[in-house]
Order: C-alpha cells, then structure tokens, then sequence
C-alpha cells in the first residue's frame, strides 16, 4: 500500500482549524483525532478498491546496443491480467547512467488488454546499462492511496563506445586510395610491391626506371608500387590505473579507444590484419582473426564494458600476451601514459624486445594547457606549475621510448587518433609496413 499527496492535504485540511480552535480556548482535540481517523479508514478503503497491479505482466522492446550519448527508447508492453481497469502509475528502475526520466509514468489499462509505454534514455556512460524490475502503482477511486507491486523484468542495453574520431576518416581513406594506386600517385619504398609499368614524366624518381623494359620499347617506362597488404596490425590499449585519469570530459581510456577504432578502420580497408589487446594484468578484451566489415562491430562491443582497474600494468605480461596474437606483427601500436620516468621503468625494460621485431608505437593522451589568467592566485600558479612538470617528464619518457625502439606520440584526446592514422599512412608509404 502506499498513499498520495492528497491524503496529507486532506488530513491538514480538518486538523488544522481545529489546532486554531485549540489555540483559542475551544477543546477541540477529540474533533481532530476523530477526522485523523476518519481520514486513515478512507485511506484504507481506497487501497482495498485499487485493481491488484500484480496481475499485471510485463514485456520490454528496445534495442541490444546504442552509441554513448544516442538517445534511444525502451518500450514496456503492460498486460492487464485481471479483471479490473488498472490507474496508475509506472517507473522503469533503470540506473542514473541510463538518463531515465525521474518522474513516473501514468497509465490507463484496461482489464485484459495491453498498453506499451515509452521510456526515454540518454545513456551518460559506457557498458551494460540494466533494469531488473518495474514498479506498478494502482490508485484507488479516491486517489488517496492505492496497492504498489515490483514486477521482475530484466532488461539490459550495452552502451558503445560513440566513435567521435569517425569524422577523420574520409580523408584518411582518400590518401590510402592515393597511396594504394586508385589515383595517379603512387609510391616506392623499401617493403612495397609491384605494381604496373608506365611511361615516365619529368618528376618522377628516376629510381624507378625500368631499364629492361624501356630497352624493349621506345620511350621511357617506369615502375610503379603500392604497398604491401596483409600485413599485422596489433593494438594493446593500457587498462592500468593511468587510464583512470580524467583528461577533458573523459577519462584517457576512453580517448585510446577513439584512436584504436579510427586506425582499425583505415588498417582494415588497407587490407591489413588488425589484433585488439587490453590489458592491465589480466585479459580485459580481445579481438582477433576478424576482417573486413565485422571488425569494428567486433571491436566496440568487445571494448563497451571495459573499465580502467586501479592496478600497475604488468608490460612482460602484456607483450606476452602481443606474441600470442600474431607471430610477426608489422605495427605495434600501444596506447597507454607513462607519465614519469620513475613509474615508467617496467614498461621500458619490456619496450626493447618488441621493437626488435616490429615498429613501435606508443600513443599517450595529454591534456591541455589552459593559460594563467592576468592575475593568477596561488593555484593558479601550482597548477601551471604542475602541467609544466608533467610535460617535462613526458618528454624524458618519450626520449626513454626512443631509445627503446619505439616512438612516442602524445596529444590531446581530440588529436591523437589522427596523429596515429596519419603516422600509419605515413609508414606506408616510406615502405616500412
């Protein structure tokens, strides 16, 4: 049983004049216990004439998967088993993640029939949002209190990661088909395949002079490549406790997986072969042997529930793990923030044995560096202070990762994910991958 807000009401309405009563000399207090009474029996008879709300059944129709911050509605399809119209009130026990409107919704069901209600959601984080139950409230005749029953329907949606980074894709591809021979450029390097032969213009690199086959002919012909395909591209985004440190509106796990997706697309249109890694000590997620169309839907499902343990990242674990996916990978790319030399350590005496094998790349998200105001307070003046360090010691790691083997990328979270496509390109068309 629950009551409304108009029992109160009702009840102040008669208790209060007689407190005034009261107040003036006239011994009134009987009359008020009488109509606290009075209003308690009618309270009671309104709940007892309520239609029985667990007779009611509930079906949910929504889809299995949404982008973060896409809003979407969860439809609850209410049957009426009972043989009495049913009042009332609904409220889908949704978390506060799944921006579920806080007021419950009303409902008019007739005995026997159904009646589907839409419950709007704006999902505000990443993984498996869910609702166990539904809340059914059936008012009385007066609407002074009516009967209440949860009824159990589990209902869940997994929430993906939003893939921002997608913007920079077209103009990424447009180079890939430049370097990939659609268009009239093309490209020679050590690494690369052959391609086709063509006549030769001025400007072109006259180390790609067919020799023998201009010999055969009358004019000049050249040699042109493309790059080689079918090469191995592997992933390992760091989910160590320097990925729960927040940069911008997120948290820098979240920006690793903007870069992992934009350069999967680009690698697997390029025809290479893409491994996803996360890890801190254990397997968080792990996508492998998945080409073309399905990877990406692979790779955001499997990324769309991990969280950012607050934990040290075991690297020698981790590379191990790299060498279980692929036996010669071409790219490593390894998304993580060694942000001090000192904390660092581990990583770097792991860098050397993986860079000995394939080119390295380790991205690191930053944030940015707002200007002192004209007077800055003290702080003021401690934070810039501490961002100056932070940069210093990000450059002593990026020099450390060099050494290594490796190379360092590190920006901000909206300017990473190009920087990395843009070095990918870059490396094929050096004829390094």
């Amino acid at each position: 049983m629950y009551v409304t807000g108009r029992l109160p009401l009702l009840v102040a309405l008669g208790v209060v004049p007689v407190v005034l009563l009261s107040l003036a000399g006239v011994d009134a207090w009987l009359s008020a216990a009488g109509w606290v009474v009075l209003c308690a029996a009618a309270a009671l008879g309104d709940a007892a004439a309520a239609a029985d709300p667990r007779r009611v059944t509930v079906n949910r129709r929504m889809p299995h998967r949404v982008l973060l911050g896409q809003p979407v509605l969860s439809e609850l399809v209410l049957r009426n088993g009972g043989t009495r119209s049913i009042h009332g009130r609904v409220r889908d026990a949704w978390q506060p993640t799944a921006g579920a409107p806080a007021e419950r919704v009303p409902i008019d069901l007739p005995a026997g029939e159904a009646r589907a209600v839409g419950i709007p959601l704006r999902p505000r984080r990443r993984g498996e949002l869910r609702s166990a139950f539904v809340v059914v409230r059936s008012h009385g005749p007066l609407r002074l209190a009516g009967r209440q029953a949860r009824i159990d329907a589990p209902g869940a949606i997994r929430v993906l990661p939003p893939f921002t980074a997608r913007r920079h894709l077209p103009s990424r591809l447009a180079r890939l088909r430049e370097l990939d021979g659609s268009t009239s450029v093309q490209v020679r390097g050590q690494g690369t395949e052959f391609d086709s032969l063509r006549e030769y213009v001025r400007g072109d690199d006259v180390r790609s002079i067919d020799w023998r086959a201009t010999a055969r002919s009358t004019i000049t012909m050249l040699r042109t490549w493309r790059p080689e395909r079918d090469r191995h591209v592997v992933i390992v985004i760091d989910t160590g406790r320097t990925a729960a440190a927040r940069v911008g509106d997120g948290v820098r796990m979240d920006a690793a997986m903007e870069a992992a997706l934009l350069l999967s697309a680009l690698a697997t249109r390029a025809g290479d072969h893409v491994h996803l890694l996360m890890f801190d000590r254990v397997i968080r997620a792990r996508v492998t042997r998945v080409d073309g169309p399905g990877l990406l839907p692979a790779l955001v499902d499997a990324m769309a529930p991990v969280e950012p343990q607050l934990i040290d990242t075991d690297w020698d674990a981790a590379f191990a793990q790299v060498r279980t996916l692929t036996s010669r990978p071409s790219l490593v790319v390894l998304l993580t923030a060694q942000d001090a030399a000192e904390a660092a350590r581990g990583f770097l005496g792991s860098l050397p044995a993986v860079a000995r094998s394939a080119h390295v790349l380790v991205g690191a998200v930053t944030g940015d560096a707002d200007p002192l105001p004209e007077r800055p307070d003290a702080a003021d003046v401690y934070r810039a202070a501490a961002i100056e360090r932070a940069v210093q010691d990000a450059a002593v790691v990026a020099a450390a990762i060099g050494r290594a083997g490796g190379e360092a990328i590190a920006d901000t979270p909206d300017r990473l994910p190009p920087r990395i496509a843009d070095r990918y390109l870059a490396l094929k068309a050096a004829g390094r991958l």
